[in-house]
């Protein structure tokens, strides 16, 4: 017989006690267990009057932000809604049954308010990380680097070509414009003053002029990189601790080769300044064994575990660098030949030095067709020469090999942050709105990683899952 449910009558009292109602295995209820923000208070504390009505607590609302991007709910008008329905949410924030849930603008506000100022995502996540390292999760032995994709909140039809230096008329100049205007003159600033100043060689290569700018967030970049299709994206970079896959930094790029590369170096000063980690070797793919990068690194005692790029051998059917044997006593490059190819002493932005024929023996040359379309032929030495032999050395050794296969453990963290928190595209725009969502993100995969390991102890071998 089919049944009926009975309608019962509102009752006026309940005894209901709400921790009673989530699971002992919620997910809520292990981030919790880990989640400390007294610190997070007392650094905010700077940043409210004494006198005047009380604001918003600013624990709830990180609270929310965790909730969100814990469980893909992005947007904030959604999120509000969801926390005022949600028990295990409610519980989570420590609204109780009639707590209010403060209004989506609230988050806006602060965010590009108090936030912003106290730079508190960026504080909140090394305090995560601290917690981690108090755990016993961090080795500080080897550490993988890598950079993934994420697509920008910007049309792909509203773009300039080029990068303006000033913003057409008819154009609305927002917060990311603004933004991004500042640090144009900014890095211009500096890369005077850089050229004024030290030797110190910058990692990976010289940023180029875009071809594409957006209107809407100009800062992003115009790529393909692992794309079906061009758009405009800024890069995640993560500096993962490979002892149990602990995100030790984030960096928000855009999503550009070049300025991922040069993130490393930011990351890991950045590391050793907050957590005093210095790693003993560093694993990365190709994109990252530039010279200068390898020359950086080994300067700082850094053994780089990543393959070289290595482009001696594109010379579109002439001959090779390989071709040409170095005499490193009289410092010249002999050809096939016989003649030498002496230095200009000039070093070039990407870390080689060239070597030049004489224009007199090229011409007289009968190798002349196999070698060069030119007046005469280049050849070029990286001024790290040394270092990338080094890394060549290493190259098939067991601890080498180790570091390739470690180094997926960053790519399954990108795995995760897309496939199982549905961050694949930005809805703040500017380079400091990536960086907020890319840390909120990052605390919360640290998060999970810290509650599973107090809960269950460390993962087996088997464990696939991040």
């Amino acid at each position: 017989m089919m049944g009926r449910q009975q309608h019962h009558a509102e009752q006026l009292f309940y005894a209901f006690r709400l921790e009673r109602h989530i699971p002992s295995d919620h997910l809520l209820r292990h981030i919790d267990g880990v989640l400390d923000l007294r610190a997070v208070r007392r650094a905010m504390e700077p940043y409210y009057a004494d006198t005047g009505r009380p604001s918003v607590d600013p624990e709830l609302m990180i609270r929310m932000l965790l909730i969100g991007y814990a469980f893909g709910i992005r947007s904030e008008r959604r999120l509000c809604s969801e926390v005022h329905l949600n028990l295990a949410y409610r519980w989570f924030c420590r609204l109780g049954l009639e707590g209010a849930v403060p209004d989506h603008s609230t988050f806006s506000k602060n965010r590009h308010g108090r936030f912003r100022e106290s730079d508190l995502f960026r504080f909140l996540f090394e305090d995560v990380v601290r917690a981690c390292l108090r755990a016993g999760l961090v080795g500080g032995e080897g550490f993988a680097i890598d950079a993934s994709v994420i697509e920008a909140d910007a049309s792909r039809g509203r773009k300039v070509d080029g990068r303006p230096t000033t913003w057409p008329e008819d154009e609305q100049v927002t917060r990311p414009v603004r933004e991004y205007l500042a640090a144009l003159d900014e890095a211009m600033q500096a890369e005077a003053a850089k050229n004024d100043a030290d030797n110190d060689f910058p990692p990976g290569n010289p940023s180029a002029e875009p071809k594409v700018t957006s209107l809407t967030d100009p800062a992003a970049a115009w790529t393909n990189k692992g794309q079906m299709k061009v758009l405009f994206a800024y890069g995640i970079n993560y500096l993962l601790d490979l002892q149990a896959s602990i995100i030790v930094d984030v960096q928000a790029t855009p999503a550009r080769w070049s300025a991922e590369v040069a993130a490393t170096k930011t990351m890991l000063e950045r590391t050793e300044t907050c957590f005093e980690l210095k790693p003993q070797r560093l694993a990365a793919d190709t994109a990252y064994g530039s010279g200068l990068m390898i020359g950086w690194l080994m300067q700082r005692g850094i053994e780089p575990h990543m393959p070289l790029l290595d482009r001696e051998h594109q010379t579109n059917g002439f001959f090779t660098r390989a071709d040409f044997a170095f005499d490193p006593e009289n410092n010249v490059f002999v050809c096939p030949g016989g003649k030498h190819l002496r230095s200009t002493g000039l070093v070039r932005p990407d870390g080689t030095i060239p070597y030049l024929a004489s224009t007199k023996d090229c011409r007289a040359c009968p190798l002349r067709s196999r070698c060069t379309k030119g007046a005469k032929r280049i050849v070029t030495r990286n001024l790290f020469e040394q270092q990338r032999e080094h890394v060549r050395a290493l190259a098939g050794t067991a601890a080498f090999e180790q570091s390739a296969r470690e180094r997926r453990k960053v790519e399954m963290r990108f795995a995760h942050l897309k496939r199982h928190l549905g961050f694949r595209r930005l809805r703040l725009r500017g380079l400091t709105g990536a960086s907020d969502e890319f840390l909120l993100v990052a605390i919360v995969q640290n998060l999970k990683k810290l509650a599973r390991f107090l809960t269950h102890g460390p993962p087996t071998p088997a464990e696939a899952i991040p």
